[in-house]
């Protein structure tokens, strides 16, 4: 099984009542955790590498270990995404690269300019067979090379920072996006708010409304686990009020709403972190490498089985490979 662009999966997903897990990664034991998760569960999965993964680790050792974990996981579809491209040069860059999907990020310019940016990014992705997600409107928070608001100034004025319905139909007309990420009341980082989060459900109406059919991705969407926090803080962490979107939230948007992806990378780090605090406090003598990564990498991939289950994406592998087969097995120019 070869990768695919997430075309089969969002085909499936937007009437189907599910969403695709995209889940950021950074190096092998992200990518093992993911993986090993997706073949438990049987889901489909989107692997998604920032640029700031990219400056961390090299593309190519990441797409050599995606590689791998496609021929060690045959049975799953995988998808390759750029996360928050932020310049045209970017995109065309990961689609060089062999990325599948691509983000091109414009929301922080001026609209026009924003059409502009997407317009040039989907012309040249379309035409090497990548697909492209966009966003409009702007999410709070602050996670490695993507600022957005101050979280609590956003959480006060937020109804000023959502997604514009009609907006989102001109510019899904103008630029031909494969999908358009929102901004619904989601932020990204830990921190996202400081009272409970109640996602703007009415405004996923209205744009499906004006978008009929368009895949929607809801970004800045970590839970924040509980769990992972007392640990964090118990051994030796300082992380006091971080909070995230409620998983019944998600489930909700995954489900009833036209919500096809849901990135999540913050919980990814907090299970890592927390599990490798523990080993260090517990076991102050130890220095294998295996033996504090081996427990951070069992925490994720469980993890991420239960955000699989929040998404309703478990047992959905057969179903996204049979639509894959259904279309001709597309792929990029680059797997031909």
């Amino acid at each position: 099984m070869p990768l695919m662009t997430t075309k089969p999966m969002f085909d499936l997903a937007y009437a189907g009542g599910f969403a695709i897990g995209a889940f950021n990664v950074n190096n092998m034991e992200l990518a093992q955790s993911i993986i090993d998760a997706c073949a438990k569960e049987k889901s489909p999965c989107i692997l998604q590498i920032s640029k700031g993964a990219r400056k961390y680790a090299n593309i190519r050792y990441l797409k050599a270990i995606i590689d791998a974990a496609v021929a060690e996981h045959p049975e799953i579809p995988i998808a390759i995404h750029c996360d928050h491209g932020d310049t045209v040069e970017l995109i065309k860059t990961c689609c060089d690269d062999g990325y599948t999907s691509v983000m091109i990020d414009g929301s922080h310019h001026e609209y026009e300019e924003n059409v502009k940016v997407t317009k040039q990014s989907v012309d040249y992705a379309h035409a090497v067979g990548v697909v492209v997600e966009a966003e409009l409107g702007m999410l709070g928070g602050i996670e490695e090379d993507v600022v957005g608001m101050d979280a609590h100034e956003y959480e006060k004025n937020i109804e000023k920072f959502l997604t514009d319905p009609q907006q989102a139909a001109d510019y899904a007309k103008r630029t031909g996006i494969d999908s358009l990420a929102v901004a619904i009341g989601t932020s990204h980082g830990a921190y996202k708010f400081k009272h409970d989060a109640k996602l703007a459900f009415n405004r996923v109406e209205e744009i499906m409304k004006t978008c009929p059919g368009l895949p929607l991705v809801m970004h800045g969407s970590s839970s924040v686990p509980q769990e992972f926090i007392d640990l964090v803080n118990k051994y030796g962490g300082k992380m006091p009020n971080a909070k995230g979107v409620p998983e019944d939230q998600i489930h909700l948007a995954a489900t009833k709403y036209g919500v096809c992806k849901v990135n999540i990378d913050t919980d990814l780090r907090l299970a890592m972190t927390a599990k490798i605090r523990e080993v260090f406090a517990t076991k102050p003598a130890e220095f294998d490498p295996r033996n504090y990564l081996g427990p951070a990498r069992e925490a994720i991939t469980a993890m991420v089985q239960r955000k699989l289950h929040v998404l309703n994406s478990a047992g959905k592998t057969d179903a996204v490979i049979a639509q894959w087969k259904k279309l001709g097995s597309p792929m990029p120019k680059f797997y031909k």
